[in-house]
């Protein structure tokens, strides 16, 4: 009989002590893992231990338990998260914007001044509101992404087969050999220079699907502000993970 039938189920989650704070990680298994590893993503703050198949739990708690200071280190850099509700302040391509919830009656969400303050402003029940201002942002994200690809689809003589949206986590965005193109819906968090050369970095991979120097100089070719672009995400791609 197997090792694996003989034992357990794993918890989802293992839990540590660390200055009367309690800390959940949660707990992987991979095949291939030769070691225990521990990770917080700087993006969300989910503290997560990945275990080689035959590592028992018990020495995971002892390794997690161990290592509850650095943990602890670790998550308190993450910034703190900032939901979509009433009076919460978010970057709308770069220039933050207060939500403002004028009414509970079902209405249309727009970028409006009040006081000299730019705000977004929408009507609904109080709890529809996260997805009503997530749903406002994905469609102008896929609008400026729309029209970024129009900018370069005449300089390339390319373009994708289909924009797909996501929120990913561990890239902006991609470029499949199908020639299609995802992107995460937060870039219209940022400044419309990051998204704009999000789509010339996706874009030039329709033409060289690699990394290599001709690829860069087709890309510093279409795109004037590459270097700008890379250096703002390097410094504040993280934070735009943190609204929502």
């Amino acid at each position: 009989m197997s090792f694996a039938l003989l034992r357990r189920p794993d918890p989802d989650h293992l839990e540590v002590q660390h200055e009367g704070a309690s800390l959940q990680i949660a707990l992987r298994r991979r095949p291939t893992a030769r070691r225990i590893t521990l990770r917080v993503s700087a993006a969300t703050g989910e503290v997560v231990i990945t275990l080689p198949s035959r590592t028992a739990v018990n020495t995971a708690q002892r390794f997690a338990t161990s290592h509850a200071g650095w943990i602890a280190a670790r998550l308190a850099r993450v910034p703190e998260r900032i939901g979509f509700v009433p009076d919460a302040i978010l970057p709308l391509r770069g220039t933050p914007h207060r939500l403002h919830l004028r009414g509970t009656r079902s209405g249309a969400v727009r970028v409006e001044t009040e006081a000299g303050e730019p705000v977004i402003s929408l009507s609904c029940e109080p709890a529809h509101v996260p997805r009503r201002i997530r749903d406002y942002l994905t469609r102008e994200a896929r609008r400026d992404l729309a029209e970024a690809v129009e900018r370069y689809a005449p300089l390339l003589g390319q373009r994708p087969v289909r924009i797909t949206l996501r929120d990913t986590r561990s890239r902006w965005g991609s470029c499949t050999a199908r020639g299609e193109l995802n992107f995460s819906w937060r870039l219209i968090l940022a400044p419309p220079m990051v998204l704009d050369y999000l789509v010339a970095h996706e874009m030039a991979h329709l033409r060289e699907m690699n990394h290599s120097a001709r690829y860069w100089a087709l890309l510093h070719g279409l795109c004037p502000h590459v270097d700008a672009a890379e250096a703002w995400l390097k410094r504040n791609g993280t934070s735009l993970h943190r609204y929502g």
